[in-house]
């Protein structure tokens, strides 16, 4: 099976596809201090509490990262204990089949790039796919398949705390959809702020976007909701056309086919070598 891995700011989401098929998930904390031994005991351990049949065998790896420093743990684990296995890291150098067409491609975050291989895969362009993780993150891509730019915004969750530490009579409260907008309390003003005022965001930032990527036809962009605090918002979002949870570890699966079963005669690639001086801690 292949295990998908993508390591996000404050979670990471694993996933294993049996073909196209994901057969088991697991979302943990991201820890930028956990170790590449730590690590595989952790994975180890999902793994052999998984709900399949029989503990999954990983036949391949896939794994983008947004944090360096895991990164480099996670790349350190692959060549230890998964040497044996094919991986691809997202990285300069892997094939995505996606165009980047921004300033600087060195600054996109290598999840953003598996959405936008994702979305023109499953739905075609033009699309606009709206993340919803520590960053609400809004990217475009062209009718011909190009990744063209986006929108980063602050997160629902990190939006939630900064009120909380700037206002003293502003608890942290439940992110949950209020029976009202009008609340009559402070805990459902609290949250009709966050799941409205997020959901009014998401319609203006997804509708201009869409009159710039498609000015002929803004309509016909397709825009696709994913990441963990999703649910929380999409109900109220009229612009969403598809919600698919698993968006970023079908980039993975989509990428890492395109780096294997592309290398025709070639060897299999193996675990990619960890750096030549890697930084001990």
């Amino acid at each position: 099976m292949l295990l998908t891995i993508d390591v996000g700011n404050t979670n990471t989401v694993l996933g294993l596809f049996d073909g196209p098929d994901v057969v088991e998930h697991w979302r943990i904390s991201t820890d930028p201090v956990r170790t590449a031994d730590e690590l595989a005991v952790l994975l180890q351990g999902l793994l052999r509490q998984s709900t399949l049949r029989t503990v999954p065998e990983v036949s391949g790896i896939a794994l983008c990262s947004t944090v360096p420093s895991v990164l480099h743990e996670m790349r350190e684990m692959c060549c230890r204990y998964y040497g044996d296995v094919p991986a691809v890291i997202i990285e300069p150098g892997v094939k995505t089949g996606i165009p980047l067409r921004y300033d600087n491609p060195k600054e996109l975050g290598s999840d953003r790039i598996m959405n936008a291989v994702a979305a023109m895969h499953l739905y075609g362009g033009p699309a606009i796919v709206v993340d919803f993780g520590t960053s609400t993150n809004f990217d475009a891509v062209s009718e011909r398949g190009e990744f063209v730019g986006g929108v980063l915004a602050p997160g629902i969750e990190i939006s939630v705390d900064a009120l909380s530490r700037r206002a003293a009579q502003l608890l942290k409260v439940e992110l949950a959809r209020p029976g009202r907008v009008i609340g009559k309390s402070t805990v459902e003003a609290l949250q009709s702020g966050i799941i409205f005022g997020f959901a009014g965001q998401v319609e203006g930032i997804a509708t201009r976007m869409a009159a710039e990527l498609a000015p002929d036809d803004p309509d016909g962009v397709t825009i696709i909701a994913t990441g963990g605090l999703a649910p929380l918002v999409i109900d109220e979002v009229s612009v969403i056309d598809a919600h698919e949870p698993w968006l970023t570890l079908i980039g993975l699966r989509l990428t890492y086919e395109r780096n294997t079963t592309d290398r025709v005669g070639g060897s299999e690639p193996q675990a990619p070598p960890a750096p030549a001086a890697p930084a001990r801690r």
